[in-house]
C-alpha cells in the first residue's frame, strides 16, 4: 500500500497491541487463524483506507507481529482474521460506542485510534493512603449523577464525578471505588443453546447496566464521556488527576470471565495502574490472584479480591480481602439472630497483618442499607425473570412492614437500625466501605439485583439528601468520629492483651457485668472497651478510652460500666435510641455548615446504664 512500508522484523519482543516506534508503529495481536490483516480507516469513515498483511514469517505461535512505517495521524484500525473483523483486545480507545444504549452500535465494527492523545500529568502519582486511614465509597459512574436531582452539569459521566468532589470531601470519604469503567457492551445479547437454528444475534432490549460482562480491558468507556467530542482516555485521566489534587484516591473494578489468558489479565491490571495512575484495582470474577498478588510491579498498588489466602504480600500492605463475610455476620447480629455476638467480636476486631480487610453492610449486588431494614424478601419483578434472579439470602428485616410505609414507629425503628448498622461498620477495625446513597437512605424498592435497571431504580435519588438529612448528618458524624479516634482504626489487629503494661488490654470484652464477658449462644448483647493508650493521635498523644455497649436484643439490658482512672467519668457520645438528638451528642453533632457543636454529652454519675432494645451506646472516658 502506497505510503506505508512493512519494516524488516527485528526479532524484539514487543508489548501486545500498538507500540510507537521511530517512523511508525509496531503491531502485535494474538489470534488463532491462517491469515491476518491490519485494516486502516480515516476517522469516521466506513470505507477501508488501507490493508496490510501480517507476514507469515513474523508469526510466533498465535501472535502476529509487524512494524509498519508511515504517517498514521487521523486513522483508526482493526484486524481481519480469516475474513472476519476483529477488534484489538489491547485497544486503548474505541469509536462507535459513544452513545449509551445505542442499539445500532452492535452492528458497527469496533475500531481504535492509531495515535494516542498526549496528556500532562503534572507530576501526579497515586496517594497510597494506608488501609486503616481509608473511608471507601462505592459508586456507579452513570448512576451516581444521572438523576436530575444530582444537579451535575454532565450527568452520568466521568466529568460529573469531578463535580461531586466537594460532596465526597464533606462526607469524609478518602477513596472512591467505581464499578467497571472499561469499554464493554451494555447491550445484552440472548444466550444461545448450541445447535439452535432459530437463534438471532440481536439485543434483548435489556441493558447490562453494571458492566459485568466481557469487555475491552485497556480502554475507558466512551459513553461515560461528556460533550460531543468524546475523549475517554483524556477525560478519565483528568478525573484521576482532579481527585488526587484534592487528596482523594480512585479505585476501579475490573471484571474477568475466566476465559482470558492470565498474562492478559496481568497486563490489564498493570496498564491501568501505569497509564491511568489509579490507586487500586478491585478484581472481580475469575482472576489469577496468585499471579497478580505476587507481581513485583504491583507490590505498591492496592489490590482487592475475594481472598488472598496463600499469597504473600509485597513490601507494603497492598492486598485487601473484599467479600460478604462482614455483611452476613453483622446483618445477622443487627437483626438479633442467635449466636452472633462471637461473630460481631471477630468482625469488629479483624485486621490481619498480611492483608487489609474491606468491610461493608451493603454493596451493589444486594439490598441497599435502607432496603435492608425495609424488606424481608427481594422484589426483582421489574427484571423480567419472575423474581427468580438475585440472592434470596439477604439477612434483612423489614421492621414490621414490607416496603415503604408512613407509620411513624416503623420509620423511626428503621432509621435507628440504620444508625446501628453505621456504627457497627465504622467502629470496626477494617477498611469501611459505604455504598453510594446509603448515607441518605437511597432505596431500590427492594430490588437486590438491579443489573439491568438503567433508570430511577439504580440512579441515586439526590432528593433524599434533603428528605433524610438526619441519616446523612449521622453518617458524616460517625465518619468524622472514626477519623478522630485511632483506637477504632489501628494499623494492626488488637491483641486483646496489655502489651503496654498500662493496666488494661488494648481491647476487652464485657457482659452486662464489667470484665465478665458472656459468650453463650443465646446472648444478644456485648460490651467492648477500647483503651486509649493503644491509639496514638498524630501529635503523639494518647486517644480517649471508649466503651461500646451493643444490645441487639428486643429487650433492654443494664450494663455495668468499667472503672476509669481517677477523676474521669463516662460520657455518652452516641445513643442510637435517642431520636430527638439523632443518636449523637456534642463531640460528633455538628451544624450543616460544619461550625458550632450542639448538644452536650450526658455525663454518667452511675456505674450502671440500661441500654434500650436494639440499641448501641458509645461512652467516652474523660
Amino acid at each position: 500500500m502506497e505510503g506505508y512500508r512493512i519494516a524488516k522484523q527485528d526479532n524484539r519482543i514487543y508489548s501486545m497491541g500498538l507500540t510507537g516506534v521511530d517512523g511508525g508503529i509496531h503491531v502485535c495481536v494474538a489470534a488463532q487463524g491462517e491469515v491476518c490483516d491490519l485494516l486502516l480507516y480515516h476517522s469516521g469513515e466506513e470505507t477501508e483506507y488501507a490493508r496490510l498483511h501480517f507476514p507469515q514469517e513474523a508469526r510466533r505461535g498465535d501472535v502476529w507481529n509487524m512494524t509498519v512505517l508511515g504517517d498514521f495521524s487521523g486513522l483508526e484500525y482493526c484486524f481481519e482474521l480469516d475474513g472476519k473483523l476483529l477488534a484489538d483486545p489491547y485497544g486503548k480507545q474505541f469509536t462507535g460506542r459513544e452513545v449509551w444504549g445505542d442499539l445500532s452500535a452492535a452492528e458497527r465494527p469496533m475500531r481504535s485510534p492509531v495515535v494516542a492523545e498526549d496528556f500532562d500529568w503534572e507530576g501526579d502519582k497515586p496517594l497510597k493512603i494506608p488501609y486503616e486511614e481509608m473511608i471507601l465509597y462505592r459508586a456507579h459512574v452513570r448512576g451516581f449523577t444521572k438523576n436530575t436531582a444530582s444537579r451535575a452539569k454532565d450527568k452520568g459521566t466521568f466529568r460529573a464525578l469531578i463535580e461531586k468532589i466537594p460532596y465526597l470531601k464533606e462526607l469524609g470519604v478518602t477513596s472512591l471505588e467505581l464499578l467497571p469503567v472499561n469499554e464493554f457492551s451494555e447491550l445484552m445479547m440472548p444466550e444461545h443453546v448450541d445447535g439452535n437454528p432459530y437463534a438471532v444475534d440481536k439485543p434483548t432490549g435489556k441493558l447490562n447496566y453494571w458492566g459485568y460482562t466481557t469487555g475491552y480491558y485497556f480502554a475507558p468507556k466512551a459513553s461515560y464521556c461528556s460533550g460531543k467530542e468524546k475523549h475517554p482516555v483524556t477525560e478519565f485521566k483528568n478525573l484521576v488527576k482532579a481527585f488526587h489534587k484534592e487528596g482523594l484516591e480512585l479505585i476501579i473494578e475490573l471484571y474477568f470471565t475466566g476465559k482470558e489468558n492470565p498474562a492478559f489479565v496481568l497486563d490489564a491490571v498493570r496498564y491501568w495502574t501505569e497509564e491511568f495512575h489509579v490507586d487500586g484495582v478491585h478484581l472481580v470474577g475469575f482472576t489469577p490472584n496468585d499471579l497478580i498478588g505476587r507481581d513485583p510491579y504491583l507490590s505498591g498498588t492496592k489490590l482487592f479480591a475475594t481472598s488472598w489466602l496463600g499469597v504473600p504480600g509485597g513490601h507494603e500492605k497492598h492486598l485487601a480481602e473484599y467479600n460478604d463475610g462482614f455483611l452476613v455476620d453483622m446483618r445477622r447480629a443487627l437483626k438479633g439472630d442467635e449466636d452472633e455476638m462471637n461473630h460481631l467480636i471477630f468482625r469488629s476486631r479483624r485486621n490481619p497483618a498480611e492483608f487489609g480487610v474491606v468491610n461493608y453492610m451493603a454493596n451493589t449486588n444486594g439490598f441497599t442499607l435502607m432496603d435492608m431494614v425495609s424488606y424481608d424478601t427481594k422484589h426483582n419483578e421489574a427484571n423480567g425473570e419472575g423474581n427468580q434472579d438475585g440472592n434470596p439470602y439477604n439477612y434483612s428485616w423489614n421492621c414490621g412492614v414490607e416496603g415503604h410505609t408512613r407509620r411513624k414507629k416503623i420509620v423511626e425503628l428503621r432509621k435507628k437500625q440504620i444508625r446501628n448498622a453505621l456504627l457497627m461498620l465504622f467502629l470496626s477495625q477494617g477498611t469501611p466501605l459505604l455504598l453510594a446513597g446509603d448515607e441518605f437512605g437511597n432505596s431500590k424498592d427492594g430490588n437486590n439485583n438491579s443489573y439491568c435497571q438503567d433508570n430511577e431504580v439504580s440512579w441515586l435519588n439526590w432528593n433524599l439528601l434533603k428528605t433524610n438529612r438526619d441519616i446523612y448528618e449521622f453518617t458524616k458524624a460517625v465518619i468524622a468520629f472514626r477519623k478522630s479516634h485511632p483506637v477504632f482504626h489501628m494499623a494492626t489487629e488488637p491483641k486483646v492483651m496489655d502489651y503496654l503494661s498500662c493496666g488494661r488490654p488494648d481491647v476487652s470484652y464485657h457482659g452486662v457485668k464489667a470484665w465478665r464477658p458472656e459468650f453463650e449462644n443465646f446472648r444478644r448483647q456485648i460490651g467492648i472497651m477500647y483503651c486509649g493508650e493503644y491509639g496514638k493521635k498524630p501529635d503523639g498523644t494518647a486517644d480517649d478510652s471508649f466503651f461500646v455497649a451493643y444490645n441487639m436484643h428486643w429487650e433492654p439490658h443494664e450494663f455495668d460500666l468499667p472503672n476509669l482512672p481517677k477523676k474521669q467519668k463516662w460520657h455518652i457520645v452516641f445513643n442510637t435510641d435517642e431520636k430527638d438528638s439523632n443518636g449523637m451528642y456534642s463531640e460528633v453533632s455538628v451544624s450543616e455548615d460544619g461550625g458550632e457543636m450542639v448538644g452536650a454529652m450526658p455525663v454518667m454519675e452511675s456505674r450502671q446504664f440500661e441500654v434500650p432494645p436494639r440499641t448501641i451506646v458509645v461512652f467516652v472516658g474523660r
